[in-house]
């Protein structure tokens, strides 16, 4: 079979293909067009999150495709350690407990030591909007895309004037591994690539140099310097330019497409939109079941150590596999009427939208906390939000990030009434 996420309904629907994966009779699917063994059902796929000896992370942040060999010579020079992502164990539990204790992840954690950064972006966010009043705005580039972009350079101390250059890296990297760019723009990607990892290599370099032993120097960069102690068999300068490096891009366009998927699923259906207008206490429970229904990433990359057996199918040894953790979420085996949004659902909890086991998402608890503030601010400073009338929602080709085009509003601070004239919200 052929997944074709790069055109199609792919773009538009992608839970219509993972339906059609889920009722059929095969636990596992070989996509031919990809070369990538598919991996659809919740206990399939939750199996291969939590299991690193078989489902190694080795691969998962190499392209999908042949690079040609100008880009590939290229990306080549990028000598980042695995540290995250793509790194196993006994490096990932090393790395891993680092980050721990650097990285705030817990719900508390991240409420009392960023929760002041992050409403200080919405708000700012929120003002920016509110003053375009009776204007169409896109809330992808305008909100979405730039809060966390915001949040995550404020969380390592990265200096403002570059926030442009890493959202242009970022976005790079991700058309680099999971997209399909020509040969041509390969080589421009694998440029750009490299040129971040650089950055962050010059990023701690400068830490270093500065001064990072200050318990007030509280950006992440000098956390985990602190916490490394000079010590390369705890953690190397290189690793932590790599934390730097992986942090960038997942503490961002993974909660811009959050908070998008959110925005969507509000305002697509405006009764939900009133709902949250009317009761800012069920946005938790919202923001949870977006994850679950619709999850910025959707697709996720592991590559086989051995054999693996299937149901009736084994996939061999050295086999890419793409676990479509969409498709997981959507498994009535493990959620009942799985293709209703419905965010007072009891299982909503069972979603693997940061993944499960070992590499569960060290930023969950961020994530949540930019999206309900987010949702909770929009809420009650525009009542009236509504999308254009024209907007049809499509998304970015990707085999894992589900990102979209656009998401154009009319920004109007009155609510909506029966649909009569707007009204001033009480």
């Amino acid at each position: 079979m052929e997944l074709r996420p790069f055109s199609g309904t792919y773009l538009t629907d992608p839970a219509a293909i993972w339906r059609d994966l889920l009722d059929g009779p095969e636990r596992v699917h070989y996509a031919e067009d990809l070369g990538l063994w598919l991996i659809t059902k919740h206990a399939d796929v939750r199996n291969a999150l939590g299991d690193s000896e078989a489902f190694s992370n080795a691969l998962t942040l190499m392209p999908i495709y042949d690079m040609c060999p100008e880009a590939l010579s290229i990306v080549m020079e990028i000598d980042a350690p695995p540290t995250t992502a793509a790194a196993d164990a006994p490096t990932h539990t090393r790395t891993r407990r680092a980050l721990r204790a650097t990285f705030p992840n817990t719900a508390a954690r991240v409420n009392e030591q960023y929760g002041a950064i992050v409403r200080r972006r919405v708000d700012e966010l929120v003002s920016r909007l509110v003053a375009r009043r009776g204007t169409v705005v896109d809330l992808v580039p305008e909100f979405a895309a730039e809060l966390p972009l915001l949040v995550i350079v404020d969380l390592l101390g990265v200096p403002p004037e570059d926030v442009p250059a890493i959202k242009s890296w970022s976005d790079g990297q991700i058309a680099l591994v999971w997209g399909q760019p020509e040969p041509a723009e390969q080589v421009r990607l694998a440029q750009g690539l490299l040129d971040f990892w650089r950055y962050c290599q010059k990023l701690v370099t400068l830490r270093v140099q500065g001064g990072f032993e200050d318990d007030d120097c509280h950006d992440f960069v000098s956390r985990a310097l602190r916490y490394r102690g000079g010590d390369d068999e705890v953690l190397t300068e290189n690793e932590v330019a790599s934390f730097a490096f992986n942090l960038l891009v997942a503490g961002h366009e993974t909660t811009s497409g959050l908070i998008a998927h959110s925005l969507d699923n509000a305002l697509s259906v405006p009764t939900r939109w009133e709902r949250l207008v009317e009761n800012p206490a069920g946005v938790q429970a919202f923001v949870e079941e977006t994850l679950r229904f619709g999850p910025a990433i959707d697709g996720w990359l592991r590559v086989t150590t051995r054999d693996v057996t299937i149901g009736e199918s084994t996939i061999p040894a050295g086999s890419r596999c793409l676990l479509l953790l969409g498709a997981a979420n959507r498994d009535s085996a493990t959620f009942a009427h799985p293709d209703a949004f419905d965010p007072h659902r009891a299982d909503v909890r069972d979603h693997l939208s940061f993944g499960y086991g070992p590499h569960f998402c060290i930023g969950a608890a961020l994530a949540r906390l930019e999206a309900q503030v987010a949702l909770t601010q929009l809420t009650a400073a525009m009542p009236g939000l509504r999308l254009a009338s024209e907007h049809l929602s499509s998304f970015k080709p990707n085999v894992g990030f589900r990102a979209h085009n656009a998401l154009p509003v009319l920004v109007d601070t009155f609510a909506q009434l029966d649909g009569t004239a707007p009204q001033r919200a009480a």
